[in-house]
């Protein structure tokens, strides 16, 4: 990508419309990035797809999209295993047929497992999710995001772990799920710029040239995240990690989460 794209999780809030209205909004905001959220399930039609990838493109809209929030690929019911590959693989194609070149979703949670059981179950769901979307598009990111609460796989570590056992994985890295999950750390500019050198030192250049970012104002407890905030209402640093972003050259989309809106 060229730059460092800016845009709204879901239609914009001034949005009277569909996706495709909302796309063009973001382009009136004067952004230039657009996550789909699937937040209940992928609702996007195949046949509706050329139109939303014609629209994207001609308005400069780099799209994404967030898997439905019902996943867990660490779940010991077969049925929600394979229910949760077959969200974010058709979240995958989906977005792919509008143009997309990433998808994030949240993996799932620790339940009763250790960590290391856990990592290993998702792996496998992840192996999985890729064998049915490298049938259809071998470029698409599918990417496992930082989790906001303590119960749920997906530190970084995990997700940079997982991003190198597999060729079409990268992380989507919420900054202000690590903060939340960390009850207040990762909020300086040193540990912003901590989080930049361990992602390529990890996995190279290449994912700091090809991200897929998620910042809101979120709010906290012992447990981690409890609900998204205004950006003005937390305090969340995201001004200091903007000059991190900046000064590390990253590029792709930036994703505002408040101003979701679902679709």
């Amino acid at each position: 990508m060229d730059k460092l794209r800016f845009g709204t999780a879901g239609i914009p809030t001034c949005t009277k419309g569909d996706t495709i209205q909302g796309i063009k909004d973001v382009r009136k905001l004067n952004l230039d990035s657009f996550e789909l959220e699937f937040v209940r399930g992928v609702n996007i039609k195949k046949e509706k797809a050329p139109e939303i990838k014609k629209v994207a493109k001609e308005k400069d809209i780099t799209l994404t999209c967030h898997a439905p929030y019902y996943i867990n690929l660490n779940s010991d019911n077969p049925k929600t295993f394979h229910a949760s590959i077959s969200y974010i693989a058709n979240s995958a194609i989906i977005t792919s047929l509008c143009g997309g070149y990433s998808v994030c979703f949240h993996a799932g949670y620790y339940m009763k497992s250790t960590p290391s059981k856990a990592y290993n179950n998702i792996k496998e769901g992840i192996k999985k999710i890729l064998k049915e979307v490298q049938e259809f598009d071998k470029k698409i990111w599918i990417r496992p995001e930082i989790s906001g609460k303590k119960s749920q796989f997906g530190d970084l570590k995990e997700t940079l772990k997982l991003s190198q056992e597999f060729d079409q994985v990268m992380p989507c890295i919420d900054f202000s799920h690590l903060y939340a999950r960390t009850t207040g750390s990762y909020n300086t500019y040193d540990e912003f710029k901590s989080i930049l050198i361990e992602v390529e030192k990890s996995l190279g250049k290449k994912a700091l040239i090809d991200m897929h970012i998620h910042i809101a104002g979120i709010e906290y407890g012992a447990k981690g995240e409890k609900n998204h905030l205004t950006l003005k209402e937390s305090k969340f640093n995201y001004k200091d990690l903007l000059k991190v972003l900046k000064e590390f050259k990253c590029k792709d989309a930036l994703l505002l989460k408040e101003s979701y809106k679902k679709i």
